[in-house]
């Protein structure tokens, strides 16, 4: 079935989940062996693997989408390093007298979804395995998700994915076998010469570049994580000698491995957190992103700035191939950082998934600096230990407490994995999650948005608010909303325990110099 077959056909069609399930290795078997399988909705949210479909193998990443018919033969394959991570979906299609109807299989075995519809499977999955779960619920979730899928299908197929794009996933996540450029010109449906022409005027690197690049990149990663054996790493990389591969590694590097492991390393960073992490081992990156309460911090000296999200590309490329760093710092979500890895390997981090502190080691690691880290945390647990038993003598138990982020056009709270203060409130401080937010599984994506006006229906023991309205109007409803009975009915209210902190600088970051400072500003209105 063609995918504007499947579109002027779905109209009368309506479409029932029957099993939703978080991908693992066992339902990845089932789907490999299971012939005559459900049609399947396969939304991969992490990891990377391959799926293989009538002899054609394809690359499975963040924002993969995989449609299956009852009869598809194809079979998924995981990277052991980065196991897929995902959303499955059975479903059933069926007309309104009951009959079975084509299920919703696009032109292409794989579309790239957006970040809202990945949230949105993750909700979906999270409504389905609640106790005495509600069949409405996950009926309008997953009829939502179609809704989406069906935008996304539309506007992907309005530009196919090119041999080129394929290539170069396939490569990045197979630089370590045998590759070669007849192969993969013949994966891609193109005569090698014509491969070889458009590689290098898409990249600036011929094909035989690119792939040592790739794997030098790698080394340098393993290096920084510690390993010992170069003949293993060479292997690890796809070198068969040492001695070509540390050859490579001097040509692309300026220095062999060995002095590359020793040599004092420049960093970059392309986020707040990771910017404040290095300063607050005492090394100023090359380049970082920078808020102005940051700038303002002693012995802080800004480098060069860097608007990540907010400037072209093109310029943030300029910007890191001028300073040249030995590494690079990021999220491991970003899109951007493959593209980066031309100038330095990208160290990237795992995005809620891991913890300031763990983060802040993290760094620490790849900088030598692991002391100056233990340090620095030996000195925050000592001041959250002083005020966790002043609070103890004031407060006893400590009750539920909710954070807000008040912002223009919606207000939203969090939990502990999305920073804003939850990280020492709620882990620090044993504050608790309000039932509500528990209830509706906060943990998924690590916040609540909803409009200002529905603030009231999160009760909780305190109220913090760390972000207020820029905008007249917002700025209005919010004054509006703290006159309001709903408001005034609250336990926080009544008990003047509501506290709206001044600085959203400082709670916008995740990371030591911030969570030191929100430390400070939360025992500043909770002990007066």
């Amino acid at each position: 079935m063609s995918f504007n077959d499947s579109l002027s056909s779905c109209a009368p069609t309506f479409y029932m989940p029957v099993r939703v399930a978080a991908l693992n290795s066992l339902i990845i078997q089932a789907v490999n062996e299971e012939a005559d399988a459900r049609a399947r909705i396969l939304i991969i949210s992490g990891g990377e693997g391959m799926l293989e479909q009538f002899g054609v193998v394809y690359p499975l990443y963040r924002g993969s989408v995989w449609m299956s018919e009852p009869t598809s033969n194809s079979s998924i394959r995981i990277n052991e390093r980065m196991p897929l991570k995902g959303t499955l979906i059975e479903y059933r299609a069926f007309t309104a007298d009951g009959s079975r109807a084509l299920s919703i299989q696009p032109a292409k075995p794989l579309i790239r979804c957006s970040d809202p519809l990945l949230r949105l499977a993750l909700d979906l999955e999270q409504a389905w395995r609640q106790p005495n779960a509600d069949p409405l619920q996950a009926q309008s979730l997953f009829t939502r998700l179609l809704e989406i899928l069906l935008g996304e299908l539309l506007s992907s197929h309005d530009r196919p994915i090119s041999w080129l794009e394929q290539v170069l996933r396939y490569m990045h996540t197979h630089f370590a076998q045998e590759l070669s450029r007849e192969q993969l010109a013949l994966l891609a449906g193109v005569s090698p010469e014509h491969f070889s022409r458009v590689f290098h005027k898409a990249t600036g690197q011929t094909y035989n570049a690119y792939l040592t690049m790739l794997r030098i990149r790698r080394a340098q990663l393993e290096i920084l994580h510690g390993a010992a054996n170069m003949g293993t790493i060479a292997l690890d990389v796809g070198f068969k000698e040492s001695a070509y591969f540390s050859r490579k590694f001097k040509q692309l590097t300026g220095m062999p491995p060995g002095a590359y492991r020793s040599k004092p390393k420049r960093a970059a960073a392309l986020n707040l957190n990771h910017t404040a992490c290095l300063h607050a081992l005492g090394i100023t990156p090359e380049a970082g992103v920078y808020t102005p309460w940051l700038e303002q911090l002693p012995g802080v000296q800004p480098c060069r700035r860097l608007n990540p999200g907010k400037e072209p590309f093109d310029d943030t490329y300029a910007a890191l191939r001028a300073v040249n760093p030995d590494l690079i710092f990021n999220y491991n979500t970003s899109d951007v950082n493959k593209a980066l890895l031309p100038i330095a390997p990208v160290v990237g981090l795992p995005f809620m998934h891991m913890d300031w502190r763990e983060q802040f080691r993290y760094i620490a690691d790849m900088m030598n600096k692991r002391p100056a880290a233990e340090a620095r945390l030996q000195r925050y647990n000592e001041h959250m230990v002083r005020l966790n038993r002043q609070l103890d003598l004031r407060l006893g138990t400590r009750g539920t407490a909710v954070i807000w982020e008040v912002g223009n056009s919606s207000a939203c709270c969090f939990s502990s994995s999305f920073g804003r203060g939850c990280q020492i409130v709620y882990d620090d401080l044993g504050f608790q999650l309000p039932s509500v937010m528990l209830e509706q599984a906060i943990e998924a994506k690590g916040y609540i948005e909803m409009e200002i006006e529905e603030m009231p229906s999160v009760d909780a023991d305190y109220i913090f608010i760390t972000g207020w309205p820029t905008h007249p109007s917002a700025s209005s409803r919010i004054m509006l909303l703290l006159q309001s009975p709903q408001w005034l009915a609250l336990e926080a209210v009544r008990s003047r325990r509501v506290y709206i902190l001044s600085s959203t600088d400082v709670f916008f970051g995740y990371d030591p110099l911030s969570s030191e400072a929100q430390l400070q500003e939360l025992q500043r209105v909770l002990l007066p």
